[in-house]
């Protein structure tokens, strides 16, 4: 007899075979369609958003939340189907980052189902909103597209998708609402495959980038005319923070200060547009130069502004980064009037606009020093828009309102912007977003004052009389050396090639000692506002007037004292720089002024991280910039880094051993390989090992290397996607702990395993795997030696798969034991274990209890139900103890159990929440053939027995009960 189950299994079945056949069809016309496969050069504009990651200080900067509030009958799964159908179509959007020989790739992988986390909501969901938007990408494995949902009530949900710029920009995000859109309300009807939903194969960016690159040698004459038109242009003198305000604040840590306009002033400012033959975007952009021209008291100015490609037909519905940024440069000199400022503004950005194809980072490189001012700050570092109310995603029987997200970022040092429209019907606005370290709040504000005065005045007016110039704001260093009771008066001397000069006089008060005065200065300022020397003098050189005379203050660069080559770091550091730019530079060289940019920046903190051991980053040495000022501070991490270490091996060694059992504490002779070294489990595993002084080698992508560059840690640059690096890492190690793993990508994880054990040669093998590779064994009490028996999830299945490639190569070919070391959740206080506790299977509990939502408890048909779980330092200490001693075989390291009921309970006692608990009530579930899904992990109803081999190393020790540590995790 055919049962509902077996319908439903078959009905499934069939929309499976629908889709794959529909996979196919769709990537036939792909093929058919595309250019050469295969690996491709990144667009100039990918490039920088790829720079920007690599050096790390980009943030959630380059993120794209696209949120929309839809009320009606939403079905998530229908969309999770479009979302895969849409990505399946556009490659840019399962792209990933590679590097080969220092120069980026970009590579499609192949497709895969999009998943959508569907979440209860916390209040309006603005925090939880913001957090999940601000979650960061890797570049180098994907996916740059994730999907989450906010549950308000039942038929009122916010969508959420969040791409990296890399792979979009505003025009290509139209596209996706509209296909998107298209391919929803197909999903939703019925068509399984979605095949045929959309016209034809859609342009792929891969193949934009190769045209890009390919015509880079016909952009030459646009790119002289470039260098010619911004030849001793500098940046924009923006007035610096007040002493202490701008030194505490990230840079691209934003604030965004905001002022109401009047409805008539809109109007009036496209009738001064017209009568100019300006638009209302070059209206707004003249303002903003006559605002930084009454601040800064500067008339030869450079803004940039944003210019897309998207006017041309093969790019129109192009998903990808298809933007430049245009330097614009206007002599704002004798400009008596607005209007004859406008006039000027329009000139310049037309002739802009006529060489907007070339890219601007290649400007940049092509500038070289003059791409940067003498303090560091880029040559475009103001920027004016015309704001338009964002899009929203218009899915058919849904009513669609677009939701903001603000997640406090800058690209800019400072924005000038209009609102011309809003989503949510109120009065227009001007706004001002700075970067909070180059301005202070004060001078923002002053600044979007006159920005606000400046359009009111010249909507009614074109001739109205340009704001006199104002008086810049004194340097934070001078500023702070006022301050100091024993300095009597301090000026500061601008150079051309570096940092300011520093003159103080004493007050006689206290000793002045210049070196305690630039380690003060060093305290409290950023590194590029601190003087490059302190001179005192008895009195400051006067003019006539009684004003300082710059002119007659010692200590010319010119004429300063020889400078001493420093120490062997420093003389490391002078190496790598005179290789890479083909001379030797002075100790207090600066990095631009030498010909340095961004990939050469990235290239030299790779070098040195490589053969120093010390974390380095390229966004540190364009900060830092000299030789001298980079070895300082190395040498401030070396010290650091020693005493996290002193402090790790005296925390994690035990007073006394576990349990009776002997500790060996003679260092081993040969080196672990960890992979997974940047995760929560093997931040963890490597304490363990520096506890024990055991040489470690690490693998790590190249973009996270430096976060492990410590004593005693050799890092493999390396990532589970290219097996030869993997292959590599393990081929000289004695031993190895394979902790790494994509949980989504199963094929991958096979791939690596191969590759591991193809370069293991000798010494133990410890794999870490998981009890889902035990599947649904029929028992409640599960041992080492139960065997698995289906159905498995697709990561269970990988994770079995990997352990009988392990035990079947252990012990062969000189290769030692080998130990499957099957681990639960894994709970501690780490970013990656918090984000698991976030937004993992037990996410629904947190996210409940943080929004007071009720906490639904999955089915209770029988005793008790629950999880396993270990502390990772518990999972440390015995995956370290299985290298010493090999099991030759598969061992549970389980710390202990949790109920679901009494984990939401202290949920809520911690978060101080309202939910209630409520307990699910169905029919027993079948255990032979439990369906997996999403929430799979919550409907365990088997305790897992932990090695007794192990018990002493698993045994839980001062904090690390689950109470305590489910706290940690809470405040981290």
């Amino acid at each position: 007899m055919t049962t509902a189950s077996d319908t439903a299994r078959e009905a499934a079945l069939l929309r499976i075979a629908r889709q794959r056949q529909a996979a196919k069809r769709d990537g036939a016309a792909h093929e058919a369609a595309a250019g050469p496969a295969g690996p491709a050069p990144l667009s100039s504009a990918q490039r920088r958003m790829w720079l920007m990651d690599r050096l790390g200080g980009s943030g959630a900067a380059y993120h794209v939340p696209f949120a929309t509030r839809v009320r009606g009958p939403f079905d998530p799964q229908a969309l999770g189907r479009a979302l895969t159908a849409l990505v399946r179509r556009h490659e840019v959007l399962r792209t990933r980052y590679g590097q080969c020989d220092g120069e980026p790739y970009q590579e499609a992988t192949d497709a895969a189902p999009v998943p959508v986390e569907v979440v209860p909501a916390e209040g309006d969901a603005a925090e939880l909103l913001r957090e999940a938007a601000a979650r960061p990408f890797d570049l180098t494995g994907g996916p740059v597209l994730r999907a989450l949902v906010v549950r308000h009530a039942a038929e009122d949900h916010t969508v959420l998708l969040t791409l990296h710029h890399i792979a979009i920009d505003g025009g290509s995000l139209a596209v996706v609402a509209r296909e998107l859109s298209t391919l929803y309300g197909a999903a939703v009807g019925g068509d399984e495959a979605l095949s045929g939903t959309l016209p034809g194969p859609a342009p792929q960016y891969a193949d934009f980038a190769r045209r890009e690159h390919a015509a880079m040698d016909v952009l030459e004459s646009g790119l002289e005319y470039w260098l010619r038109r911004l030849a001793g242009a500098r940046p924009v003198p923006l007035p610096a923070p007040a002493a202490g305000s701008g030194a505490a604040a990230r840079r691209g840590e934003a604030a965004l200060l905001a002022e109401p306009l009047p409805p008539a002033v809109l109007e009036g400012l496209r009738a001064t547009g017209r009568e100019h033959r300006s638009t209302l975007f070059t209206v707004v952009l003249a303002a903003a130069y006559a605002t930084v021209l009454a601040a800064t008291g500067s008339t030869d100015l450079v803004l940039g502004c944003a210019s897309s490609h998207r006017d041309r037909a093969d790019v129109r519905d192009l998903v990808g980064l298809c933007v430049n940024t245009l330097p614009v440069r206007v002599d704002a000199q004798d400009a008596g009037v607005f209007g004859e400022l406008l006039d000027r503004v329009r000139d310049a950005l037309l002739e802009a606009q006529q060489h907007r194809d070339v890219p601007f980072d290649l400007i940049v490189e092509r500038l070289g020093a003059a791409a940067r001012g003498a303090d560091g700050q880029p040559l475009v570092d103001v920027t004016a828009d015309v704001v338009r109310a964002p899009i929203a995603l218009d899915l058919p029987g849904l009513v669609s309102e677009p939701v903001e997200i603000d997640l406090g970022t800058a690209k800019f040092g400072l924005g000038f912007y209009v609102e011309e429209d809003r989503s949510d019907g109120g009065p227009p606005r001007c706004l001002v977003q700075y970067d909070r370290a180059r301005l202070d709040e004060p001078t923002a504000r002053q600044l979007l004052r006159g920005f606000a005065d400046l359009l009111a005045a010249v909507a009614a007016n074109p001739g109205h009389p340009l704001p006199e110039a104002g008086v810049r704001a004194a340097h934070p260093a001078e500023l702070f050396l006022r301050d100091r009771p024993e300095v009597a008066e301090a000026v500061l001397l601008e150079t051309d090639g570096g940092r300011p000069l520093a003159y103080v006089v004493p007050s006689g008060v206290g000793t002045l000692e210049p070196m305690g005065l630039r380690a003060a200065l060093r305290s409290r300022l950023a590194p590029e506002l601190v003087p490059a020397a302190v001179t005192v003098l008895d009195a400051l050189p006067r003019t006539a007037d009684g004003t300082v005379d710059h002119a007659r203050l010692p200590g010319a660069p010119a004429s300063a004292a020889p400078v001493i080559a420093g120490g062997p770091r420093e003389q490391a550091v002078l190496e790598a720089f005179s290789e890479l730019l083909g001379r030797r530079p002075a100790p207090d060289a600066d990095f631009f002024l030498l010909g340095g940019h961004s990939l050469m920046a990235v290239q030299l903190a790779d070098r040195l991280r490589e053969r120093l051991g010390l974390p380095l980053t390229g966004l540190d040495v364009m900060e830092h910039r000299s030789p001298r000022a980079i070895a300082a501070l190395l040498d401030g991490r070396d010290q650091e880094r020693a005493a996290a270490l002193a402090a790790v091996r005296t925390a994690a060694r035990p007073a006394t051993p576990a349990h009776g059992a002997s500790r060996t504490t003679a260092a081993r002779t040969g080196t672990v390989l960890v992979t997974g070294a940047t995760g929560g489990v093997g931040s963890f595993v490597l304490r363990e090992l520096a506890a024990r002084g055991i040489p470690v080698r690490a693998l790590a992508r190249p973009e996270s290397a430096h976060l492990l560059a410590a004593d005693g840690i050799e890092v493999a640059e390396g990532d589970l996607s290219d097996p030869d690096s993997l292959r590599a890492a393990a081929a000289g190690a004695d031993a190895v702990i394979h902790a790494a793993c994509t949980f989504t990508s199963p094929e991958v994880d096979l791939a690596a395993m191969r590759a591991v054990l193809d370069g293991w040669r000798r010494g133990a093998f410890v794999f870490v795997s998981s009890v889902d590779a035990y599947g649904q064994p029929p028992v409640t009490d599960v041992t080492a030696e139960t065997p698995p028996a289906g159905p498995f999830t697709a990561y269970g299945r990988a994770k079995l798969d990997c352990e009988r490639m392990l035990l079947e190569a252990a012990g062969t070919g000189g290769r030692g034991g080998a130990t499957v070391a099957r681990v639960p959740i894994v709970w501690g206080p780490h970013a990656r274990l918090r984000d698991q506790l976030r937004w993992g299977a037990t996410g629904q509990f947190f996210q409940a209890a943080r929004g007071g939502e009720p906490i639904e408890l999955p089915a209770r048909d029988r005793g008790w139900y629950g999880a396993p779980w270990v502390h990772g330092a518990a999972l440390a200490r015995a995956l370290v103890s299985c290298v010493e001693r090999p099991s030759g075989g598969v061992v549970n390291t389980v710390g202990g159990h949790v109920d679901w009921r009494d984990f939401a309970a202290e949920l809520i006692r911690l978060l101080g929440s309202s939910s209630e608990i409520h307990a699910t009530h169905a029919g027993p579930a079948d255990d032979q053939h439990p369906a997996p899904s999403p929430d799979f992990l919550l409907h365990h109803r088997r305790r897992y027995r932990p090695a007794a081999a192990l018990a002493g190393e698993l045994a839980e020790r001062p904090g690390e009960d689950w109470r305590s540590v489910l706290a940690a995790m809470l405040k981290h």
